[in-house]
């Protein structure tokens, strides 16, 4: 068995898709209207990692408490660089161990994303 996608509720769809498609590289694989809302499917280039973001207008928001999504990044600092210019507040970039270092940011629905290198 591995995990195969995690699904968000959103209130502002295109501000969700903004932020994912261009914080993480994320690509819409697939997007639909549906019962009077959006959804879109976001992948990585090799498919293997999946979120699914679900803004309909009935409904329970997710609210992002007491969890973070973590994507890893080749270069924590150039990913870092460009949250700051996206003016998307990051927090500091963190190295409390010399084989990660790791920032966060919220997203437009206030779920913590953690953005982290992993080095050999």
């Amino acid at each position: 068995m591995k995990f195969h996608h995690i699904s968000l509720r959103v209130r502002d769809f295109e501000a969700s898709l903004r932020f994912y498609t261009t914080l993480t590289g994320l690509q819409i694989a697939k997007q639909f209207s549906a019962n009077g809302g959006n959804v879109a499917y976001l992948q990585n280039a090799e498919g293997e990692t999946e979120i699914e973001l679900i803004a309909m207008p009935e409904g329970q928001n997710f609210e992002g408490k007491g969890m973070f999504l973590c994507f890893a990044s080749e270069d924590v600092e150039a990913v870092h660089a460009y949250a700051v210019e996206a003016g998307l507040n990051p927090s500091p970039v963190r190295n409390p161990e010399p084989t990660a270092k790791y920032f966060y940011v919220y997203d437009p629905d206030g779920v913590s994303v953690q953005i982290r290198e992993y080095k050999a």
